[in-house]
């Protein structure tokens, strides 16, 4: 788990920089990466999650270990090849081959996170509830210390591949995650194959054809006619042998995503899968949106790094509160602590946005209205007011020379602050990280508590296909996210999508809180339907 979340974070953020560097410093070839990756899987989440579930685990592991780590190898080669002859492509076919380049790599970057999405449903929704014997406490533990080991590698690795594009080229790192890919490969494939063999449970997997028989049998259908039955199914027969083979495969996909979807829709922790989704629409986090933020509000790439480290660390004592909670007060009494946590922090968030130094304008959303020349000029004096000027020319890079840039984990952060744009009071940019730090313990918490309720109340020959939705779901509010800042990107408009931000992650938490108290009713939980009875050990 360590070699596979170090090697996923490396190369998510070693990809974004080097579309930046690729496309003339310009974030045009990062967005469209991130449209791409989003929506793949968004789209093909619910066929992941039931390649997963029809597989031999073993097969699914190392295949999907093999095309992730290729992915990213080929991919290198290809990026090390721009990077080394990018002005003889630009001559060539007019620049098209160029275009087939960014093109292949987007493709390749792709197919690795597809791969990795399986693998990651594989390993930390299904191979630990197996390995761990279905004992609760021994699961809580394998979750917390999986989230602990992803949260130090999510400030360490970035760091680790940064350094060495920053002291060498871009060349260099290509080729340093190329190495590394290749022997990770090989150590993961390793490790997989014998934690495969210590375990036998792992061997045992129940056939997709009898869960399907199954859940064919437990479809109430009106009474009809023996005849009419006979009549109906032939002709659907007839239907669909008479398709092209392409159209049958089209169509056994769609039924496939749809029987995914429904599948979803239909388990007990429905509710607190996507409570847990809804708390990806928000800006109150440490991705490049935030941290860009507190750039235009005069806080220093130095200080974002200490701050991001600080989070890490809260991150870590949110793993440390869940398996305390949960042995003391159980799963879902977890989550309700957890949630009540994460809002009451949040509300830092929300007092920020009106405390002085916020740059807040509602103005901004009102229409103009174009009276005369002195009150536009005095309008749009106070809509300048703690921002930065962004002056691009034509041909000017929006980016500085990498000289000036230091490599964090999720932004491109500038040493080169302009003088005289501080704001007036620094109490809200305060208000709102001390809210964003604080509310990680609540935060990842709750996350580790929806996921072992995942883990623990899906069917073992679901638990594939239902991650894969609930991923599917989660992509989906992370697009939402990213749609309203592009719908309101100035600073000014900072502090509504705060509250926005505040809004879902309520509405989320408020789901959870309407699972609780129907599983706080209905105790003892029983076996789950349609699943093979087993004794549930421990706490």
């Amino acid at each position: 788990g360590a070699l596979s979340m170090w090697g996923d974070r490396m190369w998510h953020f070693a990809i974004s920089v080097f579309l930046i560097e690729l496309y003339g410093r310009n974030l045009l070839l990062t967005a469209v990466f991130g449209l791409v990756v989003a929506g793949s899987v968004l789209l093909l989440g619910a066929l992941i999650g039931d390649w997963v579930d029809r597989n031999p685990r073993n097969k699914v592991a190392h295949a999907s270990l093999f095309i992730q780590n290729i992915s990213v190898t080929v991919c290198s080669i290809v990026l090390m090849l721009v990077f080394s002859y990018k002005h003889r492509i630009e001559q060539i076919w007019d620049g098209w081959l160029t275009v087939v380049c960014y093109t292949v790599v987007i493709i390749l970057a792709d197919v690795a996170n597809l791969a990795s999405t399986a693998l990651t449903i594989a390993i930390q929704r299904d191979w630990i509830v197996v390995i761990t014997g279905y004992n609760r406490g021994h699961l809580a533990g394998m979750n917390a210390t999986m989230r602990r080991i992803d949260q130090v590698t999510n400030i360490l690795a970035p760091l680790a591949v940064g350094q060495v594009m920053t002291l060498a080229s871009n060349v260099v790192g290509c080729g340093f995650i190329l190495g590394w890919n290749l022997v990770s490969l090989i150590v993961e494939f390793i490790f997989l194959s014998r934690v495969y063999r210590i375990v036998p449970a792992l061997s045992i997997k129940p056939p997709a054809e009898e869960v399907d028989q199954l859940h064919h049998a437990n479809i109430k259908r009106e009474p009809s006619s023996p005849t009419e039955d006979n009549c109906s199914m032939s002709l659907h027969l007839k239907e669909i042998t008479n398709l092209p083979l392409c159209f049958q495969r089209f169509r056994w996909l769609l039924s496939t995503c749809k029987d995914g979807w429904r599948a979803y829709y239909r388990q007990p922790v429905f509710l607190a899968g996507m409570g847990l989704a809804f708390l990806y629409t928000t800006v109150l986090g440490f991705d490049c949106i935030t941290t860009g933020y507190a750039y235009t509000q005069g806080i220093s790439g130095s200080l974002l790094s200490v701050l991001m480290g600080v989070s890490a660390i809260t991150g870590l004592m949110g793993t440390v509160m869940f398996t305390k909670l949960r042995k003391a007060y159980g799963l879902v009494n977890t989550g309700i602590i957890s949630s009540c946590l994460h809002l009451g922090c949040l509300l830092l968030c929300v007092c920020s946005v009106f405390a002085p130094g916020s740059p807040m304008d509602l103005s901004l959303l009102m229409p103009y209205i174009n009276t005369n020349s002195s009150e536009v000029g005095g309008m749009a004096s106070q809509r300048q007011k703690h921002t930065y000027p962004l002056r691009v020319g034509n041909n000017q890079p929006l980016l500085p020379d990498r000289s000036s840039i230091h490599w964090t984990n999720n932004t491109v952060l500038f040493d080169n602050v302009p003088s005289g744009t501080a704001p007036e009071s620094y109490i809200s940019i305060i208000l709102l990280f001390l809210g964003v730090i604080t509310a990680r313990i609540g935060l990842w918490s709750f996350d580790l508590t929806v996921t072992q309720l995942l883990q623990e109340n899906i069917c073992e020959s679901e638990r594939g296909v239902v991650n894969g939705v609930q991923s599917s779901m989660n992509y989906l509010m992370d697009l939402l996210h990213f749609i309203m800042v592009i719908s309101a990107p100035q600073p000014q408009h900072f502090g509504i999508l705060v509250i926005i931000s505040v809004l879902f992650i309520t509405t989320g938490h408020t789901m959870y809180f309407l699972y609780a108290r129907k599983m706080l009713v209905i105790r003892p939980l029983g076996n789950i339907p349609g699943c093979p009875k087993r004794i549930v050990k421990g706490t």
